[in-house]
This record gives C-alpha cells, structure tokens and sequence, in this order.
C-alpha cells in the first residue's frame, strides 16, 4: 500500500515535534516517497514481489534502462493517486507503484512462466503453480475494483492503500514494455550472439547497460 503513514488524528501534532516544511523542488518528493515506508512490513511486502519479478525484467531491459524503468512508473504512479484523491491528508509513502510497473513487464516478457504463489481457503492454505499471466491479471483486476469502490469515500479520503497508483504503474509499465520490447534483451535460453553482451555487440539493449 502506498498511503500508508502517520494517522490523520496524529497530524496537527506533527508541527510540535519536527521541522514542518515544504522540500524544495517539491516535486522531487515523487521519487524520494518510493524509498520511504510505513513499517517492516509494507516493505517487506514490496521487497518480496521485487525479488520475485524484478531480477528476470532487469535482464531483459539491461541495469540502467531497468532503474529508469522503475523510477518512471514509480513518479506516474504518484502523479496518478494525488489525481485521483488530491484532497489526501495521508503521506502517500512506498514503491508499490513502481513495483506495480514492474509487474506488468513481467506480464509482457513472461506471460507464461509459472509462479508458485499461496493461496488462503478461510484458516488453511495452500501453494498452487500459476502462468504468470494469470497472477499478476487477477492481482490487477483486484486493484482495480477496489480502486473504483474506494471512489465513493474520496471525500473522506480513500485509506490506507493507493490503489490508483498501483493501477498508474501497472499501465504505464505495460505500454513502456510493449513499446521497448523489440529492442530488449532475448531471454537467456534463446541463442543469440550478443548474449552475454560482447564488446563489440550492436544490440541495442546493449547501449543501456
């Protein structure tokens, strides 16, 4: 969840305690929000779905065009949740949007790799194998529909999850990826003479490593 933070009944108390001001440039709070999180748990949960999904893109896209990857779905994701609920008191904090990027470029490069995820039936659960097409598609839709019930309380604000900036980054990171995908990286099983990159190579996915 992106918006988790200091409770809104906790804020007028904030003042009283620390420095409270505006940073300048303030937009440069989109990219320094991704690296804050509300607890161990919130980033716990998001360091999990990078490591499952990030390592695979990363190696299509190449390391620098990766973190701009990132950051950009990330800043899109912000954008997108204080569009949609800009009246918030709640510190939109977390690289959920970002992460939600990289999700959909899992989709795109991965649509069929299998995916063990655990599925909850009311106290018991269970480890299933699912095409990631299918993960990541109900995960979507679940944004979605909560994101659209969460419009009825944008008056008193939508709580504690962005679930705009999650469906933010998740497109943004899907029309990147279709876009960038002819010029990524084959996979590593695919046989290809400039993988591993060789110093000569042409490729150009290359040029972003």
């Amino acid at each position: 969840a992106l918006t988790h933070g200091i409770p809104q009944t906790s804020l007028p108390d904030v003042p009283a305690h620390f420095p409270f001001h505006t940073p300048s440039p303030v937009y440069l709070t989109l990219i320094t929000a991704m690296f804050l999180h509300a607890g161990w748990l919130h980033i716990g949960g998001n360091m999990l779905f990078l490591y499952i999904f990030g390592d695979n893109v990363e190696d299509r896209m190449g390391h620098i065009a990766y973190l701009l990857f990132y950051l950009f779905c990330g800043v899109v994701a912000g954008i997108t949740q204080v569009a949609v609920d800009p009246g918030s008191s709640i510190p939109s904090l977390g690289a959920s949007g970002a992460i939600a990027g990289v999700l959909a470029a899992y989709l795109v490069l991965f649509p069929l790799a299998r995916v063990r995820t655990i599925v909850f039936i009311v106290i018991f659960f269970t480890i299933v194998t699912l095409p990631a097409f299918v993960l990541i598609g109900i995960w979507f839709l679940l944004q979605f529909f909560d994101g659209v019930a969460a419009l009825s309380n944008v008056q008193q604000g939508m709580g504690g999850v962005g679930y705009f900036a999650h469906i933010g980054g998740f497109v943004t990171g899907l029309v990147i990826t279709f876009l960038l995908r002819p010029w990524l990286r084959p996979p590593a099983s695919v046989s290809y003479p400039s993988y591993p990159r060789h110093p000569d190579s042409t490729h150009p996915s290359d040029w972003w490593r």
